[in-house]
């Protein structure tokens, strides 16, 4: 079990709302996640608490719900952080950057609380996971290492038939990979309410003529930012996914396929 050694505490607006939403998070031994919306009744970062995966991860209960929770859990996942109480004032994680990067600087800096001994659990799976869907596809296989390839075909020069490989040494590149969306698109997004807090800052932008609406932080950063929801939405199988020893070969798919397959994936990872 691992938490932080102290509170931390971050506000930032919403992407989906543009609402301030002030987060502290306390150390726990509870080992687990555990949201606390606006003095609700909690909810762990679980697959049976997933309400919706449309424009990103909605988690909750009957009585409240914390929204765009993947780039947090993401974080989480990457620093080996398995057990805090997440305490927030509005329904909906700060977007901040748009990626993991301040989630992770701030876990860093406050400090992580792990075991003195030992090692982090390996884990696999005792059979092939998959799910197929035209298009679609999300296979997770035995296998002695973690590999992990995430493909995209958008409709954009730059990001069509691409691909990118999961690497210790380019784990900072998916760390810092921002959201992103047609800006053509962002328009009719804020007038259906979404996509508030959208912004240069947050956002990167795939526009009409080819090119991007910010520099780009890394070589295809889109589809690392793929990559990074993946290992955020498998996260709450309760299973850190950067623990198994299994291929994870993802093609055009998404929050919701990514959700699917964890549901499938939970009952079959062993401990190796």
């Amino acid at each position: 079990m691992s938490t932080l050694k102290k509170e931390l505490k971050i506000t930032g607006n919403g992407l989906m709302k543009n609402k301030p939403c002030e987060v502290v998070i306390k150390p726990s031994n509870s080992g687990q996640i555990r949201y606390f919306v606006k003095d609700n009744e909690p909810f762990t970062a679980a697959l049976d608490n997933v309400l919706a995966t449309d424009h990103c991860v909605v988690l909750g209960n009957k009585k409240t719900k914390a929204m765009l929770t993947e780039h947090l859990s993401a974080a989480l996942a990457f620093c080996h952080i398995d057990s805090v109480d997440i305490y927030m004032s509005e329904e909906e994680v700060p977007i901040l950057d748009g990626s993991s990067k301040e989630w992770v600087k701030a876990f860093k800096n406050t400090g992580i609380d792990k075991p003195l001994f030992g090692k982090n659990k390996q884990y696999t799976v005792s059979e092939p996971v998959y799910y197929l869907n035209g298009k679609t596809s999300l296979v997770v296989l035995p296998d002695k290492d973690l590999f992990i390839s995430y493909a995209v075909n958008y409709d954009h020069p730059k990001e069509n038939r691409r691909f990118v490989n999961y690497d210790p040494k380019n784990q900072d590149e998916i760390i810092e990979a921002r959201t992103f969306g047609f800006y053509r698109d962002l328009r009719k997004y804020q007038m259906l309410g979404f996509a508030q807090g959208a912004s240069i800052d947050n956002t990167l932008g795939f526009m009409d003529d080819g090119g991007y609406s910010t520099e780009l932080r890394s070589e295809l950063e889109p589809v690392k930012h793929k990559m990074l929801d993946l290992i955020g939405d498998f996260y709450l199988t309760g299973i850190n996914p950067l623990d198994l020893k299994c291929q994870i070969l993802a093609k055009e798919a998404g929050h919701a396929v990514h959700v699917k397959l964890a549901k499938i994936l939970k009952d079959k990872i062993i401990e190796i």
